[in-house]
């Protein structure tokens, strides 16, 4: 009977952990990719408990290994410690390196490539791509950001969707579906101070 039980309980344990793992792959492809998220987070709730100028409630993750035809931008809450929004996002022409799953970043002007580290969002404006919001660059890796005009735009080649494959690329700018970049404007300007929004790989 003992025996029975053990196992029986055994059976719940597996079951569970088997759930567990299973949502955490509807955010992230791999557990590999989670704790690189969990790192980011900490790493970013540095920044924020020595500036107050930045907004402690939000920020955005774009993580860079995950392939761009999958989610891989994330609308964070920083208190509740989840992910409230998630879609795909665009990186630039200039990171494609012509090897599957890798790519290089620059900080150079005219590189047209996605610049790591983190930014915040600032003001936004009505450009050729529509309404679109200045990123300033707060690392070594991306201190051209501005001057790049490197922004956060939404472009009608950006599916909504995720889909097998890549999707188009962007000349560095983080770039994502218009019905998608809707639902983040309204984050950003709905915010009294500035987001943090960080790129890794």
């Amino acid at each position: 009977m003992k025996k029975i039980l053990f196992v029986g309980l055994l059976l719940v344990a597996i079951f569970t952990a088997y759930i567990f793992i299973s949502k955490k792959k509807e955010i992230f492809p791999s557990l590999e990719s989670d704790k690189r998220f969990e790192y980011q987070v900490v790493q970013v709730k540095k920044l924020l408990e020595s500036n107050s100028k930045y907004n402690k409630r939000v920020a955005f993750f774009i993580d860079m290994k995950i392939p761009s035809g999958k989610n891989r931008f994330f609308v964070y809450d920083l208190k509740e410690n989840k992910i409230i929004d998630k879609g795909l996002v665009a990186h630039g022409s200039g990171s494609e390196t012509q090897v599957k799953g890798q790519l290089k970043f620059s900080n150079v002007p005219n590189s047209l490539s996605t610049s790591l580290g983190k930014y915040y969002v600032g003001n936004h404006y009505n450009g050729k791509f529509g309404k679109a919001y200045k990123l300033y660059g707060l690392d070594e890796s991306n201190s051209n950001a501005f001057k790049r005009d490197i922004v956060f735009h939404y472009y009608y080649d950006v599916t909504y969707k995720e889909k097998d494959g890549y999707i188009c690329n962007s000349y560095g700018c983080p770039m994502v579906n218009k019905k998608y970049f809707q639902r983040v404007a309204k984050i950003i300007d709905s915010s009294e101070s500035d987001i943090v929004m960080n790129i890794y790989y």
